[in-house]
């Protein structure tokens, strides 16, 4: 079975920038288990997998705009430090901090005695993307799994 959206796929990857180490994988833990047309991987990734099968085995590299997008100057904050009192803070770190639309990964910049400059911008923002992708299963999604817009079951959201 070709992959095709609402179908889903169990694979594993690594991902790292052109020319450099792994900086994320799945290998050695679970593979990662995604439902194809709802926006659960970036689109380059998700584009690469379509017509693949299981057992495929292939590298793909993405650029900035099928990933995480382009770096956007302006997008540094100031943030009270009150926001960041269960991390410890260094410039270059990523911490998560709380907003309105959910958990969002932010970058310190500066560090002051009442309030943090984060760059909110994706950390992998601006970078272009190598991905070594190992497909091991497809299968049709579950019509309660398309409603869901997400995987159940194994490697999956548990109801």
């Amino acid at each position: 079975m070709n992959i095709a959206n609402h179908h889903v796929v169990r694979l594993h990857y690594s991902v790292s920038e052109a020319g450099g180490e792994a900086i994320e994988s799945s290998r050695g833990r679970e593979p990662l288990a995604v439902l194809i047309g709802h926006q659960a991987l970036i689109p380059g990734l998700e584009e690469a997998l379509l017509g693949r099968a299981a057992g495929d085995r292939f590298e793909v590299t993405v650029a900035p705009g099928k990933a995480y997008g382009e770096r956007r100057p302006g997008l540094v904050q100031r943030i009270p430090r009150k926001h960041f009192k269960d991390h410890r803070l260094q410039v270059g770190a990523t911490v998560v901090v709380p907003t309105q639309m959910g958990p969002r990964p932010v970058t310190v910049e500066k560090i002051g005695l009442s309030v943090v400059d984060v760059d909110l911008n994706h950390p992998m923002a601006g970078k272009t993307l190598v991905f070594d992708v190992e497909v091991l299963e497809v299968r049709e999604a579950t019509a309660e799994e398309r409603d869901h817009g997400h995987v159940h079951g194994e490697g999956g959201v548990q109801h």
